[in-house]
């Protein structure tokens, strides 16, 4: 594990956005309180996700998830954008989490792979299949480590 990174998501929270949350105690700002007792429970449907605005320019290395067994984003695109206040979004690669109560990380390569060498300033996790029948997704940590440009 690299110590030179530093998180990267905001505590403000109208950097997060999510696809959408099913009910108030369960809602975007549980992704990041570091509570391990709260967590953020989308709808069914597919395609659910979790949008990500950097305050300045970043090159992500790491992601971070504890997910909900059961409720378990088993497919998810990251997508990334140069741009900040109107993202034009790219696929920039797949990570495929256990269906597990556990603390995931999943290492990001970035030698020139399609991540802008500016650097992005937003980021996507779309869920594109879940480990639950309806498709929710349950998530009681996020982090994103990486490097501020």
């Amino acid at each position: 594990m690299d110590n030179s990174y530093v998180s990267l998501i905001s505590t403000n929270p109208q950097d997060i956005k999510v696809s959408s949350t099913l009910e108030k105690s369960t809602g975007k700002k549980h992704l990041t309180d570091n509570n391990p007792e709260t967590c953020w429970t989308s709808r069914q449907g597919p395609g659910q996700y979790i949008h990500l605005t950097f305050e300045r320019p970043v090159i992500p290395k790491r992601i971070t998830i504890i997910f909900q067994g059961g409720f378990v984003g088993t497919k998810c695109k990251v997508e990334v954008s140069e741009l900040s206040d109107r993202p034009e979004w790219q696929t920039w690669t797949y990570i495929h989490p256990e269906d597990a109560n556990r603390r995931q990380n999943f290492d990001l390569i970035t030698h020139g792979d399609g991540l802008p060498r500016e650097g992005i300033q937003s980021m996507k996790l779309v869920f594109e299949e879940s480990s639950d029948f309806y498709g929710r997704i349950t998530i009681y940590e996020l982090k994103v480590e990486g490097l501020l440009l």
